[in-house]
């Protein structure tokens, strides 16, 4: 007779709780600016400039689609990823490659106007959300993910 035995479970790493709790505070914050834009909540709205707020609000669908993604994957990554399911990588991906696409269009749209810092901000997303994205596929691959 033969007899079965399950791979032992591999420990969770410290960082990845740390990973996991920066993450959820900063993909969260996301959730939040693109719900309070798209409820155009004029609270939160009030201090960007009008000429930003009305090309916000003429974009066109598919860039706010991609937004959605952007943001709602990284938050549902982040709890796949503290939760430990392989799940985390293929929505953190998406993440990544939503943001990146949604502001790819921003930057090259000549008719987008232009905030101090926000090319800088740009880059931080998109490299955060694709050093997440890595981050769940090195979890993946070293079996910390099931």
């Amino acid at each position: 007779m033969s007899e079965y035995n399950e791979p032992a479970s591999v420990k969770t790493p410290w960082h990845l709780w740390l990973v996991g709790a920066l993450s959820l505070f900063w993909n969260g914050f996301g959730c939040f600016d693109f719900t309070m834009t798209a409820t155009r909540n004029a609270a939160y709205l009030e201090p960007y400039p009008q000429e930003m707020l009305d090309y916000w609000l003429a974009m066109p669908a598919w860039v706010w689609v991609l937004w959605a993604i952007g943001v709602f994957g990284g938050l549902l990554g982040t709890i796949a990823l503290l939760l430990r399911r392989k799940l985390a990588f293929p929505l953190l991906g998406a993440s990544f490659l939503a943001a990146a696409v949604s502001m790819a269009f921003g930057f090259l749209d000549s008719n987008a106007p232009r905030m101090e810092g926000a090319g800088l901000m740009s880059s931080v997303i998109i490299l955060i959300a694709f050093l997440l994205a890595a981050y769940a596929l090195w979890m993946s691959r070293r079996d910390v993910l099931r």
